[in-house]
């Protein structure tokens, strides 16, 4: 059977060979050189990190990815699009005071910063793919604009999803405010009433005209008309517009990978993961706990299947490290060969999104690990 080819270094470093020279040791040897990046916008597609964590990539790495490519001839970008919930990165304005009080800025980074959904996540394009459970992904502009796809991913553990990798940062974090809310929840949203205040932005921005406030100045949803986009939950200040059914992580996990698959669609695209300050949950919380296991190196591969796969293993094959989570659940054992991710969120099934997206052709969970 075919497998995908994973290159892997660990962070072992010397005088002569230090961890950005080591990383671009291991993309070059993985063949991001073979993309045709003459005159092509390049979105690098990363997570900035919510304001008080810090377990975010550095962006060293970045700019020394930015360099490879405008050697290549590439017109790079960073991107990243708004969050559903609120905070440091739910509007562009927020966004980018974050990315660039993060280091993700034209001198630390040598890149220029692009949200991809634009000022208030309603800046997006509709993939069709005719998935299983996602017939129409809403992906930010930005990035369906992008001529290529490359992904920097710290690889993490994720609360709902079991990890956060190449399919997470690409599928959950491409999705335009709207997106993020069909990928989470399992049903329409209705309007809580007491906390409408008739603001009417629902109605203004309702692409189906679904939502409506009335002589009471409450909104109301026609749910005929409504299509279950979630646009009206992404805009509402109030929490007036809400869902009742978050459905589970399997649906979750399966509905990322095909967000994923428009994405990626028809482009070029390659990814790197980072398997270092492997925290427990996902950077979008304002901190970061103690790392699950030690740094581990840095992966790259063609395949974001495959390198998911095989870092998610060598997680596993990994000792548990003291003071941390993974030891609160139980202080005597390494847990090595035990998946620290399932020990640490129980309920996630991170499995049925590397499946599903072997399934749909995104790539193979079966890989060749190749050490440098």
């Amino acid at each position: 059977m075919i497998s995908s080819k994973v290159y892997f270094t660990n962070l072992r470093t010397n005088a002569s060979n230090n961890l950005l020279k080591k990383m671009e040791r291991i993309i070059t040897r993985a063949g991001i050189s073979t993309i045709d990046f003459k005159n092509k916008f390049v979105a690098i597609k990363i997570h900035f990190g919510e304001p008080g964590n810090l377990a975010y990539i550095r962006p060293n790495y970045v700019a020394r990815l930015v360099s490879i490519l405008r050697k290549l001839g590439a017109k790079p970008f960073l991107t990243d699009c708004n969050t559903l919930y609120s905070g440091g990165r739910s509007d562009a304005v927020n966004h980018l005071q974050t990315a660039m009080e993060n280091g993700f800025n034209p001198i630390s980074a040598q890149c220029n910063v692009i949200i991809g959904d634009g000022l208030k996540g309603t800046d997006y394009r509709i993939v069709p793919i005719d998935g299983e459970y996602c017939r129409e992904p809403k992906i930010g502009t930005a990035i369906v604009d992008a001529d290529i796809i490359i992904s920097m991913n710290h690889f993490k553990g994720h609360e709902q999803a079991g990890f956060g990798g190449a399919l997470k940062n690409l599928g959950m974090g491409s999705a335009s405010v709207g997106g993020k809310l069909e990928l989470h929840a399992s049903s329409k949203p209705t309007v809580n009433r007491s906390n409408c205040t008739g603001c009417k932005i629902c109605e203004k921005y309702c692409a189906h005209k679904a939502i409506y406030v009335g002589k009471d100045m409450i909104a109301a949803i026609n749910e005929y008309s409504c299509v279950g986009c979630g646009q009206c939950i992404a805009l509402c200040q109030y929490d007036a517009a809400v869902t009742s059914d978050w459905g589970t992580t399997e649906l979750l996990n399966r509905k990322i990978a095909e967000y994923t698959k428009a994405v990626l669609s028809d482009k070029p695209n390659f990814h790197i993961n980072f398997i270092m300050n492997v925290s427990p949950n996902c950077d979008c919380w304002d901190h970061n706990d103690a790392a699950i296991v030690p740094d581990l190196g840095i992966a790259a591969s063609f395949d974001p299947v495959a390198l998911d796969q095989a870092c998610a293993d060598l997680v596993t094959k990994a000792p548990a490290l003291p003071n941390s989570l993974l030891t609160d659940i139980h202080p005597y054992k390494s847990h090595e060969s035990e998946d620290k991710f399932r020990l640490i969120h129980p309920d996630a099934r991170w499995q049925a999104g590397l499946s599903h997206a072997e399934k749909i052709g995104i790539g193979t969970q079966r890989y060749e690990l190749i050490e440098l």
